[in-house]
């Protein structure tokens, strides 16, 4: 579904992502991590058009993305959720899950359809009580869920999630988990999924690709992943890496 070849992204002199190759295939949930600063959310930026890369190659069900617009490329059918939620505050929650319908791939272009299907959105996510309210009464658990309904609202294919969990309480965890899943399994979307807690990675993830200084330091099964010397030292530096092997 997702090709990348030698994708890299240069800020100055900083390498942010250094020739990354990946795959993500439909159907997937695929974890993307790696250490602060290591090149995740750029290279969801240049997947959903917001940087364009300095080289490399990138396709989207056989349609190159490079040099597409943001909103061309969400109407391909990718879509993404920001670290820190990006919602327009003076309207309300399904007004600012209307907007993703009226601009995705619904083609649904007067307000009251519109409206229609972002109320099924939210109550698709759990949010269906409090769809009139403003943005600034949600908790951020319930500002986490409106993200993902915005971005559902625009009927994506390939879903890029960037620390959706972030800041969550560990019922709220699961209970986002567990969305994560139905959205695979009852609407047949495909994940990507940029998100720091291991444990999460661990249960849900069928892929890890993780980066470390912006360049692709392992690409496997979770479980595999985990035992990479490279992803070890990258976590927790070479003396502790060196510890957490043992002898020899």
């Amino acid at each position: 579904m997702l090709e990348g070849h030698g994708v890299t992204k240069r800020f100055g002199g900083l390498v942010a992502v250094d020739a990354v190759d990946l795959a993500v295939h439909e159907g997937e949930i695929v974890g993307l991590i790696g250490p602060n600063g290591s090149g995740k959310t750029t290279l969801f930026n240049c997947i959903a058009g917001y940087y364009r890369p300095d080289a490399g190659r990138l396709t989207f069900r056989g349609q190159s993305l490079i040099g597409r617009p943001p909103d061309a490329i969400c109407r391909l059918g990718i879509a993404r959720t920001f670290q820190l939620t990006r919602t327009f505050a003076d309207l309300s929650v399904v007004q600012n899950v209307a907007v993703g319908v009226l601009y995705g791939r619904a083609g649904i272009q007067r307000v009251g359809p519109a409206l229609a299907e972002a109320r099924g959105l939210l109550d698709y996510v759990g949010l269906g009580g409090v769809a009139d309210a403003r943005v600034g009464a949600l908790t951020l658990a319930q500002r986490k869920r409106l993200e993902l309904a915005r971005a559902l609202a625009t009927r994506p294919r390939l879903l890029l999630l960037d620390e959706s969990l972030a800041g969550l309480n560990p019922a709220e965890v699961a209970a986002a988990v567990e969305l994560l899943r139905r959205l695979r399994t009852e609407l047949g979307l495909t994940l990507v999924i940029v998100e720091h807690l291991m444990q999460v990675i661990m249960g849900l993830c069928d892929r890890v690709i993780v980066l470390d200084a912006g360049r692709k330091i392992a690409d496997g099964p979770p479980a595999a992943v985990a035992q990479e010397p490279a992803v070890r030292q990258a976590y927790l530096g070479t003396r502790a890496a060196r510890a957490a092997r043992g002898p020899g």
